[in-house]
């Protein structure tokens, strides 16, 4: 990877690290525009404060907009979570895996 690819990608991790700013996306991932109280309500446990500040810089960056009858995401956000569709399977078999090392192992007699 090259060094501007880098700097991309950190640029892009430092976005979507924030807290909340994967879960403003995940709730828009159905394409339907969202009110304000209504993407507040879908993600849950977010301070409307947390929720606008994420909203500001997301849209800033260009991952959602509102049209009117609330938020959706753009093109650009569209495309990251298609890119990110493979999230729920991934966490699926991540999540079994941790339940599975989680368990001790009793030793034998």
């Amino acid at each position: 990877m090259s060094a501007k690819e880098s700097a991309a990608v950190a640029q892009l991790l430092e976005l979507l690290e924030a807290r909340y700013a994967l879960r403003v996306l995940w709730a828009l991932k159905n394409g339907h525009p969202q009110t304000f109280r209504l993407l507040q309500d879908s993600i849950g446990h977010i301070t409307p404060n947390t929720l606008n500040t994420r909203i500001k810089e997301l849209r800033t960056a260009g991952l959602l907009h509102h049209d009117g009858n609330g938020y959706i995401l753009t093109t650009t956000g569209a495309d990251l979570l298609k890119r990110l569709n493979e999230l729920p399977a991934f966490a699926s078999k991540w999540s079994a895996g941790q339940a599975k090392t989680a368990t001790p192992i009793q030793p034998a007699k």
